[in-house]
């Protein structure tokens, strides 16, 4: 359903040629919305502003949408809504399976990089954010009906293996006996030792190659930790409520082979040249290259990188990749895509996303730690919501507390009132939901139903229903953007008229024509509201 705005938008954009930038009314007396066309146009054209808007009401045909055109004060043009309009715009949401999303007209191919633990090692602080921002992601391109492929980049591979293996083997450790806690304590016992033992750091060198070279004890013991690591994985994402499975693992081991095709592929075309010893593509608009192979003939993050790019281009035939990691990560995937670019890995005509989020900081203004300064598992966070309330509304509380400012601001954990009932938070988004829902149950008991959306005579009604008409448009633009506080904020202020509504309007008390539809605009305002509330992950209880 496109929106009503929109619509004005797209007829004056066809009259004028230019952006009518289309705004909500300041205040009710200008209207349902205001453009400022005609006071820009006034000063192309050297004319009197309100001249410019009169000529402008006068040829604008939008009788069937709007009543009557008004100018006001130095030339702006007030459009307010017809009543019948907006009633057949709600009403359309309730024939609507899709409950007023606009499906893609031309569906994507769309990989999504995100949450990527390490094997060996508890999730912490870190995976809270990646993971419920790329989830919401996945959500919302999905409903939309683009084809989303996740990937789940876990740091399965690379030097540490070698110090965590020989730690094994000289403890005489059985992984398989070891709980993901165990091999987290492990590996600190493990990056202990390389630091302080010489000896032990060099064998932990040596045994990097030795199993990375396919040395079966190597390799068991890699594979036991990995065992032991997915399943944890998996019990934080139920917790979590997000998407991700198995199916979705595209770790950095699964890349090993394409490494050395991929570098001579680099060198082949000259993309890639020798200098100090190390491989390196060398990108404008960056201080220093892009190192490929190292002098010791190793390989980084960014070989592993480019190879993702280039596989998710020719083998998963992505269209768009967008990576959800840590905002200071921007920088390094700006010169990787540049990568890409020169050597033919990324087509201009595929979109490459880098979404950098910030930190999460403690009440102390500072980033979140334990009490021994080490990072909080994303367990422990987890706890600490849910001492505050049920595990439904804790969850929402933290999700929509990462999700409704930029991404890239930090925010504040404050389990205490981010699980408050009132205020710009999740638990009051699901309070809303409740709320409307308890007068839909006691209408179905009393027998009384509804129909479609008639009468909106009151002037809180209509604001309700304008907003519900905006749904789409809203969803549009976080997935064009990637920007989830605009459907947070969207949502808020469903859930605010709804109280406004509730106190303006009755609702059960009435009879006829208006109970029915205003039962109606309940009933609409309900499945807007557990849309928005799926989109950024959120459950949305009938009771609360």
């Amino acid at each position: 359903m496109q929106s009503l705005p929109a619509l004005l938008d797209a007829r004056l954009r066809a009259l004028t040629g230019v952006d009518p930038e289309m705004r909500p009314a300041t205040k009710p007396q200008f209207g349902h919305f205001q453009s400022n066309v005609a006071l820009r146009l006034a000063k192309q054209q050297g004319r009197p502003p309100r001249e410019v808007a009169a000529d402008l009401v006068a040829q604008l045909d939008v009788e069937d949408l709007c009543e009557p055109l008004e100018i006001a004060g130095p030339g702006f043009i007030n459009f307010r809504m017809r009543s019948d309009v907006l009633a057949r715009a709600v009403s359309s949401l309730l024939e609507d399976p899709n409950d007023g999303l606009n499906p893609a007209r031309f569906p994507q191919r769309v990989v999504i990089d995100y949450s990527a633990p390490n094997v060996a090692k508890q999730m912490h602080v870190g995976h809270l954010r990646t993971t419920i921002i790329g989830d919401c992601f996945n959500r919302v391109l999905s409903a939309l009906g683009n084809t989303v492929i996740a990937q789940n980049h876990i740091g399965d591979w690379g030097t540490q293996f070698g110090m965590l293996i020989e730690e094994v083997l000289d403890e005489g450790l059985d992984v398989r006996t070891l709980t993901l806690a165990d091999a987290d304590a492990l590996y600190k016992r493990a990056a202990a030792k390389f630091k302080s033992d010489e000896e032990f750091a060099a064998r932990a060198r040596a045994r990097v190659a030795t199993f990375q070279g396919g040395d079966e004890e190597s390799l068991a013991i890699w594979r036991g930790l990995v065992d032991i690591s997915k399943p944890a994985f998996n019990v934080a994402y139920e917790r979590l409520n997000v998407l991700l499975t198995d199916d979705d693992i595209a770790g950095e081991s699964t890349y090993n082979d394409d490494l050395p095709v991929l570098v001579k592929e680099l060198e082949d075309s000259g993309v890639a040249v020798v200098d100090n010893g190390a491989l390196c593509v060398f990108v404008d608009g960056f201080d220093a290259p892009l190192i490929v192979r190292k002098s010791d003939g190793g390989y980084g993050y960014a070989t592993t990188d480019l190879a993702a790019i280039r596989r998710r281009v020719r083998e998963l035939h992505a269209d768009r990749i967008i990576y959800v990691t840590d905002a200071r990560q921007a920088g390094h995937f700006a010169q990787v895509f540049a990568a890409a670019r020169k050597a033919g890995f990324l087509p201009d005509d595929v979109v490459a996303q880098h979404v950098g989020y910030g930190m999460v900081l403690g009440r102390d203004g500072k980033p979140f730690k334990t009490r021994d300064g080490s990072a909080a598992t994303l367990e422990s966070l987890l706890d600490a919501a849910e001492e505050q309330a049920a595990p439904n509304i804790a969850l929402a509380a933290i999700k929509y507390a990462d999700l409704s400012n930029g991404l890239q601001k930090d925010y504040t954990f404050d389990a205490e009132r981010m699980v408050q009932t009132t205020g710009d938070t999740g638990p009051y988004l699901q309070y809303a939901h409740a709320r409307v829902s308890q007068i839909l149950r006691k209408a179905e008991a009393e027998d009384i139903h509804f129909g479609a959306v008639t009468v909106l005579a009151d002037p809180v009604e209509q604001q309700l229903a304008l907003l519900l008409s905006r749904f789409g448009e809203v969803v549009d633009d976080v997935a064009q953007n990637l920007t989830p506080h605009k459907l947070c904020g969207y949502l808020y202020d469903l859930a605010g008229s709804l109280a406004s509504f509730y106190e303006a309007c009755p609702v059960l008390k009435l009879e006829g024509d208006v109970r029915a539809s205003r039962l109606a605009l309940c009933e609409a305002t309900r499945r807007v509201l557990a849309a928005g509330l799926s989109l950024l992950g959120i459950d949305a209880p009938a009771r609360m």
